[in-house]
């Protein structure tokens, strides 16, 4: 198996320490995950720069949420699915949605479960999502515009899902208490 090294501050690259420096004062820590990506400037750069867009995007916060775990588990990450469970029951997100999500089972609340939904298809059919999806997304309360920032989640987690899947990222402490394994 191939060795990536998981970089702080001081072993990355120059151009990849503003990005964990900025990860830190983020998060608390440092991400193994951006330590990992810290191999790559351009990788950790534009993965936090979609990061970014994302938190900015028109989704609701409950939403983005669904749509990180959903990618996360429909792409078998591990890492990401621990993370972001942890992250949205921190979140508000109740208890029994991050259940169901890490299950990969519909949720009760009608607006994030078009999100789940469409995030499914948009994972599963690679972005050739059918008409009635969106459509339905829509009727939900959607907009058009919630269609591409479930893209824009979507893309953002697939660089980390991939990511982890080659370097085999370990999971952070933070994490521990909602590891996950893909079925």
């Amino acid at each position: 198996m191939v060795q990536f090294t998981v970089h702080d501050e001081n072993t990355a690259p120059e151009e990849a320490r503003p990005h964990l420096e900025a990860g830190r004062a983020r998060m608390g820590f440092v991400t193994s995950l951006n330590g990992v990506m810290a191999e790559s400037p351009q990788l950790l750069a534009g993965y936090n720069a979609l990061a970014e867009q994302f938190t900015k995007s028109s989704l609701p916060a409950k939403a983005k949420q669904v749509v990180l775990i959903t990618t996360s588990v429909l792409n078998g990450c591990e890492y990401c699915v621990a993370a972001h469970s942890t992250v949205a029951l921190k979140a508000g997100v109740d208890e029994e949605v991050v259940r169901a999500l890490r299950a990969g089972k519909p949720v009760a609340d009608e607006a994030l479960e078009a999100v789940r939904k469409l995030t499914e298809r948009v994972v599963a059919d690679r972005g050739w999502v059918d008409e009635q999806e969106v459509e339905a997304f829509l009727a939900a309360g959607h907009t058009r515009r919630d269609v591409l920032d479930v893209i824009l989640g979507v893309g953002m987690k697939t660089l980390s899902n991939y990511t982890n899947h080659i370097a085999h990222t370990p999971l952070d402490p933070a994490w521990q208490g909602q590891e996950w394994q893909r079925a």
